[in-house]
C-alpha cells in the first residue's frame, strides 16, 4: 500500500509540474501533518524550481501565526486542525509569498492526539488560487506514515484540480 501511495504521489507530482512549468505559473506549500512531504515530492520532479517557490513546514500554531498569517482567533475558536485554518494557512502562503498557488495540510496523523470529534486520521487540505480557495476534508485510516502518505497523494491532487480550474477560467477571460 505505502509503495502505491508513493507512486501515485510521485505521479501527481510530476503532471502537477508539468502543467505550472507549460503555464510559468508558481506554488508555495504550508504544511503541518505531512511535514514537508508534498514539497519533498514536487522538488523530487526535474524542473520544479521553475515553478516551487518554496516549502514551509508550519508545524506550531506560533508559526502558522508569524509565517502565513492565519489568526490567532482562528486558531483559538476552530483549533489548528480546521477548514479555517486550512483556508488561512493555503491564502497565506499564495499571498505572503507571491505565488500564483498556495497548497496548505493540517491534520492528525497519529497514533494520539485525536479526539472524539477530530479522530486520528482527520487532514483538512487547502489549495488558494486567485479568488478561489477550495479546503477539503478527509477521514484518513492506517498509521502515521500511511495517514502523511494518503495527505501528500491527495494534496497533490487538490493542487492539480486548481491548476485545471485556473485553466478553465483563463479560457473563459479570453
Amino acid at each position: 500500500m505505502e509503495n502505491k501511495l508513493r507512486t501515485r504521489a510521485k505521479e501527481l507530482a510530476d503532471q502537477v509540474v508539468c502543467n505550472l512549468v507549460s503555464h510559468g505559473w508558481t506554488v508555495t506549500s504550508s504544511e503541518s501533518c505531512t511535514g514537508g512531504l508534498i514539497s519533498a515530492e514536487l522538488v523530487g520532479v526535474a524542473g520544479a524550481s521553475n515553478v516551487f517557490s518554496q516549502g514551509l513546514i508550519t508545524y506550531s500554531n506560533q508559526s502558522k501565526e508569524s509565517l502565513l498569517g492565519v489568526r490567532h482567533e482562528t486558531l483559538e475558536l476552530f483549533g489548528a486542525v480546521s477548514p479555517q485554518t486550512a483556508r488561512e494557512m493555503a491564502f497565506g502562503s499564495r499571498v505572503c509569498y507571491q505565488s500564483d498557488f498556495g497548497l496548505s495540510s493540517t491534520g492528525i496523523a497519529g497514533p494520539d492526539g485525536g479526539s472524539g470529534s477530530k479522530p486520528v486520521g482527520t487532514v483538512y487540505l487547502s489549495c488558494s488560487y486567485e479568488g478561489n480557495t477550495l479546503v477539503r476534508h478527509y477521514a484518513f485510516s492506517g498509521d502515521r506514515s500511511t495517514v502523511r502518505d494518503k495527505a501528500t497523494a491527495a494534496a497533490l491532487e487538490l493542487l492539480l484540480d486548481c491548476i485545471r480550474e485556473k485553466e478553465k477560467e483563463d479560457q473563459l477571460c479570453e
